[in-house]
């Protein structure tokens, strides 16, 4: 009665693999049982359980009651959804202790995984490897637990809407909002949510496919964004939104369409929650830009840079009160008259109210940021057990050096040019760089230090390696 995992499954955010060769069912059951166990430990016993549109999430869904079940514990299965639909289920119901969304998030269709929350708390880092341990030595409780089925869609919709409480309905009337679901499990919610909404809106994509037929549901890349430019632009509409396989990342385009990179919906939700309350606390991820946080300090708030991971966000906006943060891969977390989780289909509410109780459309919003010369997210291969090395020995070097630097997640220098950032990935074998200039030879500069950086480590950049 143990259980071995793929070594490969159990990452740092959560539990991931490719459907029939690094995961499957028993993988689920041995999960159930583990994390029942943890909760049953804890106190707890009820927990709420949703999935996502792929293909391989309802075997997955049946395996992992199973193994809940067969700790005592009971399941709240309440359906297909986004993952914040499951969040609000666990974090809205006095009666359950924690919830399980079955989910591949942006990966391909082959892809799928589990995220997780325990007792109000995210569930990561080594907490997920005690599930490992736990299920290799079969250190499990027993026990006869059962399972309901509950309906949250209505409900979870509600208070999204609620999101607009007190706005002016004439503002709200006149806008004209293009929405892509990607085919995800945000569908049928976005669908629901946009007929409780004044204005004029424009869907794509809002059938479930586990397959992502019509584009890759990743908003973070421009690429999967171009069928809502075109709507945007077919229909002269205000702005656009789109959203991950499980809904709880955002990607959005201004009226001309542009993108509205994470950082930047940031420095909008930021303007509007200052006003309402001065002097808050905003955190951001070591990737955002420097706008960002000189911003937030320009309208009378406290940046504050943190590691990426929407686990350790989370935990650390519990830590410090903060209201609002995100990260740049479109992970929004409002604290503010709302729970902390990040929701996209929240953060496209409060893009909305942003734009009204400011009285400026999305679209002058985004004109009205400093343009800043910037580097994707850049992602090259490096061998798992040199990658936190590599990083330490940057920073010893810049150190001796006298060097400007940052060290919450890897090192982020600051410069004349502007800043550089090079860190270790927590859930893959690549090191990530990014940097951001006022000008084009700035940013040839920076990106001169980061090669010369890995270079003395023995390490070029290489070629691009993917999610």
């Amino acid at each position: 009665m143990n259980h071995n995992f793929h070594p490969t499954s159990l990452r740092e955010y959560d539990i991931r693999g490719i459907v029939g060769e690094t995961l499957n069912p028993d993988d689920a059951r041995a999960i159930g049982r583990s994390f029942g166990t943890l909760l049953r430990r804890a106190g707890g016993r009820t927990v709420a359980v949703g999935y996502d549109g792929r293909v391989s999430s309802p075997v997955l869904e049946e395996a992992l009651v199973e193994g809940l079940m067969a700790t005592g514990c009971h399941a709240v299965r309440v359906g297909m959804g986004p993952t914040p639909m499951l969040y609000f289920a666990e974090a809205s119901a006095q009666d359950v202790d924690g919830g399980i969304e079955i989910t591949g998030s942006h990966n391909p269709a082959n892809y799928n995984g589990f995220k997780m929350v325990f007792q109000g708390r995210p569930f990561f880092g080594e907490q997920i490897q005690e599930i490992g341990r736990m299920a290799a030595k079969g250190d499990w409780l027993s026990g006869e637990g059962g399972f309901e089925y509950r309906e949250v869609l209505q409900a979870y919709i509600a208070r999204l809407v609620e999101g607009l409480a007190g706005i002016d309905a004439d503002k709200l009337s006149a806008l004209k909002i293009g929405w892509d679901a990607g085919n995800g499990a945000a569908g049928p919610a976005l669908e629901l949510l946009v007929a409780q909404l004044p204005g004029e809106h424009h869907l794509l994509y809002t059938e479930v496919d586990g397959n992502f037929p019509n584009h890759h549901p990743d908003p973070t890349e421009e690429k999967n964004l171009a069928d809502l430019k075109a709507l945007v632009a077919e229909k002269s509409l205000d702005f656009g939104i789109a959203f991950d396989g499980d809904g709880d990342r955002i990607g959005a385009i201004d009226g001309q369409g542009r993108v509205i990179w994470g950082d930047q919906l940031l420095m909008i939700y930021a303007e509007d929650l200052l006003r309402i309350l001065p002097g808050s606390t905003i955190i951001a991820d070591v990737k955002a830009s420097r706008a960002l946080y000189d911003r937030v300090a320009e309208l009378g708030g406290q940046p504050m840079m943190w590691k990426t991971g929407h686990s350790l966000i989370k935990s650390k906006m519990k830590e410090t009160g903060a209201p609002l943060a995100g990260e740049m891969s479109g992970h929004v977390f409002f604290a503010h008259e709302y729970y902390g989780y990040d929701d996209a289909l929240y953060a496209a509410v409060r893009l909305i109210a942003a734009s009204a109780r400011l009285g400026k459309s999305v679209t002058q919003l985004r004109s009205d940021m400093l343009e800043m010369i910037n580097t994707p997210e850049m992602r090259f291969q490096v061998d798992e057990s040199r990658k936190f090395a590599v990083v330490d020995e940057v920073r010893d070097r810049l150190a001796a050096g006298g060097a400007d630097f940052n060290a919450t997640d890897g090192v982020r220098v600051n410069t004349a040019d502007g800043w550089w950032l090079l860190r270790a990935s927590n859930t893959q074998d690549v090191l990530v760089a990014r940097a951001e200039s006022f000008t084009e030879d700035g940013l040839g500069q920076l990106m001169a230090e980061i090669d010369a950086q890995l270079a003395a480590s023995g390490l070029k950049r290489g070629p691009q390696a993917g999610h």
